[in-house]
């Protein structure tokens, strides 16, 4: 049976420390847009408190959950972990997320902070304010048991950093964000420092998706928006312009 509780229940706490893997999904808000599902080592999270906790995003050819966070009015966010082996069980943890990019002043502070370790891979921070915890069973999930970490992302970023240190070739972390990390699958921006990169040296980000259904524009489908708002207000303010003269002359009837 499942259980929903407002924060972190303290008997969740050990067990999720010790969950190897999780899946983080996001989407954009608009109803165009691609839901994405992103599984992730376990190694790279923590714990701050009952309601928020943080993991580290590394860099890859995708970004689409910075992208679904940076979106004004957006930063939905769920995680989830599973449990592989013994009592089977699975947790949601629902919340709002924040990004920390890396080489910021904010990305530093919370690193020394909190004593993480930063990887030549490591791209941003992402912070979750947890408002809803799930638990339920999980009794259809089979049992897997755990051999390792993968360290071939890491080992491949080791390489890559180390050699455009060396040679002259101009290349960098911040172009390799700026050909691959600017924008979302949805056409959405992406790390802020990848698409000033991009902007500055006049980098064409990759393409994404293909075929005809391949977005070729962000298409924001929310029902109310900014320009609704002015739309409003403008209707509203002739209406009552039109409908001045004739509240005057009733107003002059009645006296009469």
């Amino acid at each position: 049976m499942g259980k929903f509780y407002e924060t972190v229940p303290e008997n969740l706490v050990e067990w999720i420390l010790e969950q190897k893997m999780f899946w983080v999904a996001t989407a954009p808000l608009s109803a165009a847009g691609h839901v994405n599902v992103s599984p992730k080592g376990g190694q790279y999270f923590g714990l701050l408190d009952d309601t928020t906790f943080w993991y580290m995003d590394l860099t890859g050819s995708g970004i689409e959950t910075v992208s679904h966070l940076y979106e004004p009015g957006n930063g939905r966010i769920t995680v989830m972990f599973s449990s592989f082996e013994s009592t089977p069980r699975i947790v949601r943890l629902f919340g709002h997320g924040s990004v920390l990019e890396r080489g910021t002043p904010a990305f530093a502070d919370f690193v020394k902070k909190h004593d993480v370790e930063v990887i030549p891979a490591s791209r941003s921070i992402i912070i979750v304010k947890v408002h809803q915890v799930a638990s339920s069973c999980g009794m259809s999930v089979p049992f897997y048991e755990f051999k390792s970490f993968r360290t071939t992302l890491e080992e491949g970023f080791a390489k890559r950093v180390e050699k455009w240190a060396r040679d002259d070739s101009g290349d960098s972390m911040e172009k390799y964000w700026a050909f691959k990390n600017a924008f979302s699958v949805d056409g959405l921006p992406g790390v802020k420092i990848g698409y000033k990169t991009m902007k500055e040296e006049n980098i064409t980000p990759i393409e994404k998706m293909v075929g005809p259904m391949a977005p070729k524009r962000y298409r924001n489908d929310r029902r109310f928006d900014v320009w609704h708002l002015i739309l409003v207000a403008i209707l509203s303010a002739v209406c009552t312009a039109c409908s001045l003269p004739l509240v005057l002359a009733m107003s002059l009837g009645s006296s009469a």
